[in-house]
């Protein structure tokens, strides 16, 4: 991440520290910029690979891996518009442990069943007839017609599985584990583009620099 925030531009704002003067400003770094990944290549699906986060990688790692540089990371999480890490990014073993005791407080909640969900049924001729993973009442039953079965075509089922807490909310980390990145002929492409879009555009009352913009004393007294 040092690479991107090295290209973060600046922002100045009055101090509110005592003792301080009205012309004295704190200089920081604007995070309110974003980088973004060009429209014409986020809509070209073959400038992407596709990729599966395993075990506890972090964004630098995957970048590391696929990459070789772990200062990429910025752009493992543009390709995929994450944002926020700690909900879009799955969490570490450890943190999933936690985040499951805070949800359901004890051990025997997290082990509840959460829903029920079907298995998959097919005929005798493989033809799926019900696909597994819908979400549906615990006595779901449902009769279907085979006629290769010489005795009783009509067959009932009920086709249905229960689901904890616990593989719930796995199952939605598995689902964040599924991304995408941006091909490796295209990354000095990519930091090319965030070098650019990280410079401020001259016209607005707080431009100082490219890299530079100043909030008014006026408008933040306001």
């Amino acid at each position: 991440m040092s690479n991107y925030l090295k290209r973060l531009p600046d922002f100045e704002y009055v101090s509110r520290l005592p003792n301080s003067r009205i012309s004295d400003y704190i200089r920081v770094k604007n995070f309110f910029k974003k980088s973004f990944v060009r429209e014409d290549i986020f809509q070209d699906v073959t400038d992407f690979t596709k990729y599966d986060i395993e075990g506890d990688d972090r964004p630098d790692n995957v970048a590391f891996k696929y990459y070789g540089r772990s200062d990429l990371d910025w752009l493992v999480l543009t390709a995929n518009n994450i944002i926020n890490i700690q909900n879009e990014w799955p969490l570490n073993g450890v943190d999933f442990d936690n985040f499951l005791l805070e949800k359901y407080e004890t051990y025997e909640k997290i082990n509840d069943i959460h829903h029920y969900e079907t298995t998959e049924v097919t005929n005798i001729q493989g033809v799926v007839i019900v696909p597994a993973g819908i979400e549906v009442d615990k006595d779901y039953t449902i009769i279907y017609s085979d006629p290769d079965r010489v005795t009783s075509p009509n067959i009932r089922v009920t086709p249905v599985t229960s689901i904890t807490n616990y593989q719930y909310e796995e199952k939605i980390q598995d689902s964040k584990r599924s991304i995408y990145l941006l091909n490796k002929t295209l990354v000095q492409l990519a930091i090319d583009d965030l070098t650019e879009m990280m410079l401020y555009e001259k016209g607005s009352t707080q431009y100082v620099s490219e890299t530079l913009k100043r909030a008014d004393n006026v408008r933040l007294y306001d």
